[in-house]
């Protein structure tokens, strides 16, 4: 690495720290030959990820554009902008994982909701709201009676779980 100070080109690197999620390494390096001292960032060269809107358009995946749909479904809501900051990485580390180089807007706000109802009911209620554009009340309840039925098979299954404890703790 070149010395910003003298122009040398060797340095030798005194720290190194993950910064980004994982996603980049800060580099403390000193200057072999005038002692300067300095930071440089090295970070993954990803590939442009396309999204393919609904009216067929493409357009550069945004991370932000997430992020934005999260905190307006999440208002008023105990959803920490840290969860929800969460959410934007988990879909999008989803979506590069798969290797390809274009996604639909279907596809990442299915993977936005699958986080999302693991997190605040309600704010995935209104998330679902807009994204699936509900033509009227009966999708909406289909949506309610969906989640209420996971809740019911959850409560169940968290039941089973208590009484197998229980079970094993009297023997």
């Amino acid at each position: 690495m070149r010395c910003p100070r003298c122009q040398h080109n060797n340095s030798r690197v005194i720290d190194s720290r993950s910064v980004n999620d994982g996603r980049a390494i800060r580099r403390r390096r000193e200057c072999e030959e005038c002692g300067f001292r300095f930071t440089t960032f090295e970070k993954i060269e990803v590939l442009p990820l396309l999204v393919i809107k609904k009216n067929g358009t493409r357009e550069e995946f945004n991370r932000d554009k997430i992020l934005r749909g999260l905190v307006r479904s999440a208002e008023k809501r105990p959803v920490p902008i840290k969860k929800m900051e969460e959410i934007a990485n988990k879909v999008e580390n989803k979506i590069r994982a798969s290797g390809e180089s274009e996604v639909s807007t279907k596809l990442i706000g299915e993977y936005v909701m699958d986080y999302l109802a693991e997190v605040d009911e309600i704010a995935y209620i209104r998330f679902a709201s807009v994204y699936r554009q509900f033509k009227d009340m009966s999708t909406f309840m289909a949506e309610l009676q969906e989640i209420m039925e996971k809740n019911d098979q959850a409560d169940r299954q968290d039941e089973k779980d208590e009484l197998k404890k229980n079970r094993s703790a009297d023997e």
